[in-house]
């Protein structure tokens, strides 16, 4: 099994960073100023990565490093290095390491994913589609952590969201739109798909118009989590195969709600609560669940809208086939009063390009 090796001088903290590496390899946490020797270590050929959390002003840490590193062996794979500490006898210590890359410990949950898929990607080459599957396949990994914290009822941590944004922007930095498309449409599972398609939708729209880079990250983030409250629904709705009855329908209608709530009180910005409650909302106020008209809607709201209405029309369901882009964008044109029609006139590009991904994936 693939490991990737957390070596740490805090347990505490080094928790919290095992769940962001999850997406990438199974964490395998060692604290480094533990005396005993953890007697199950992964073998060095299961180790795809090595990430220190540890202090390097330090000899005892700096010591446990290079014996943890030494053990890899002459193809040793990639390291990070956590820097607790931006001094220039932490950064000598890294060089004298071999770290492949430093990270300051205020970006980590940002820069982690960039890192390790450069990484990867540097130790094995990938086309575009390659490199697209694996930002995809961690994205999926996040989104996984995402639902089964929902059912449990614990809201995720702003981290892991962040993780997940930054592989979608980071594989639409190597490819466009329609190979992330591509990509995405081989999941099985539906919701997964849905916010992974919506996610890059939404950042690649948001590249589009010229957002800021800081802006981008927080739609995406948006994206990722618009659907969370699907964990709270009942998988015998959520799963049908045919078209929901009307008390199947009222429960489903409840999915915004129950995210909002999950999410309200966290480390979250109103803009990003926003688009959990409200992207089902229309500017005619016909929409759910609060009837919100034009003025009361943000515009974060309604860019997210614009991506989830499209990506539904082009997704394939087992009660409806997957429609081609051009027709989905014309639909989208039709729902006048209920979308914003300046941001449809703004999405057409990426409408397109959509539209060669579904003709792809039909032939």
């Amino acid at each position: 099994m693939a490991a990737i090796l957390l070596l740490t001088d805090l347990p505490s903290r080094g928790r919290k960073l095992a769940g962001l590496l999850a997406v990438w390899g199974e964490p395998v946490m060692i604290d480094l100023l533990d005396p005993a020797e953890p007697t199950a270590l992964p073998a060095p050929g299961d180790v795809v990565a090595v990430v220190s959390d540890a202090s390097l002003s330090h000899s005892a840490q700096v010591a446990g490093l290079r014996r943890h590193l030494d053990r890899l062996g002459p193809n040793r794979p990639p390291f990070l290095c956590v820097m607790h500490a931006d001094t220039p006898r932490s950064r000598a210590q890294a060089q004298a390491l071999g770290a492949d890359r430093t990270l300051r410990a205020q970006d980590v949950a940002r820069s982690l994913a960039r890192s390790l898929g450069h990484l990867f990607a540097g130790r094995k080459p990938l086309d575009a589609v390659g490199s697209t599957t694996l930002g995809a396949a961690a994205a999926d990994g996040v989104l996984t952590r995402l639902f089964d914290l929902g059912r449990a009822g614990t809201a995720p941590d702003r981290g892991q969201v962040s993780l997940g944004a930054e592989l979608v922007l980071g594989a639409l930095d190597k490819t466009d739109v329609r190979t992330w498309l591509d990509v995405v449409w081989r999941f099985d599972d539906a919701t997964h798909q849905h916010c992974l398609l919506v996610a890059g939708l939404a950042g690649g729209f948001a590249r589009n118009l010229g957002l800021r880079e800081d802006d981008c990250r927080i739609l995406t983030q948006a994206a990722l989590l618009h659907d969370l409250g699907k964990s709270r629904i009942p998988l015998s709705i959520l799963n049908k195969p045919g078209r929901l009855d009307h008390d199947e329908t009222a429960v489903m209608l409840t999915h915004p709600s129950i995210g909002y709530d999950m999410l309200v009180g966290g480390d979250y910005p109103d803009a990003m609560l926003a688009v959990v409650r409200s992207h089902h909302e229309a500017l005619d106020g016909s929409g759910y669940p609060d009837n919100l008209r034009a003025d009361r809607i943000p515009d974060l709201v309604r860019l997210v809208t614009v991506c989830d209405v499209f990506g539904a029309l082009i997704e394939r369901r087992p009660y409806k086939k997957a429609l081609g882009g051009d027709e989905a964008y014309a639909i989208l044109k039709g729902m006048a009063g209920k979308v914003d029609p300046d941001l449809v006139r703004a999405f057409q590009p990426l409408a397109e390009l959509a539209g060669a991904a579904t003709c792809s994936m039909a032939a």
